[in-house]
């Protein structure tokens, strides 16, 4: 099974989408912050394309949420999954 369509990596997506609501972010605000465009905020919260670890923790810096924070939210709901 690739990684992008594992539900492990779903589960990440799922908590970067629920921190950019969260901070009343909408995909075009993040991609500015990003300096990229505003497909790769799509793509990517859509699974069709894969962040590495750079990107992951640039995303959460964009935001505005620790990705240290992050990733132990994403153990904690897997735990529990």
């Amino acid at each position: 099974m690739k990684t992008i369509h594992n539900a492990r990596y779903q589960a990440l997506l799922d908590l970067l989408l629920e921190a950019r609501n969260a901070a009343g972010m909408t995909q075009k605000e993040l991609a500015v912050r990003l300096g990229r465009p505003q497909s790769f905020v799509s793509k990517t919260e859509n699974a069709e394309r894969r962040l590495d670890v750079i990107e992951f923790m640039d995303v959460c810096r964009g935001i505005g949420t620790d990705p240290y924070a992050l990733l132990s939210k994403l153990d904690e709901r897997l735990r529990n999954a």
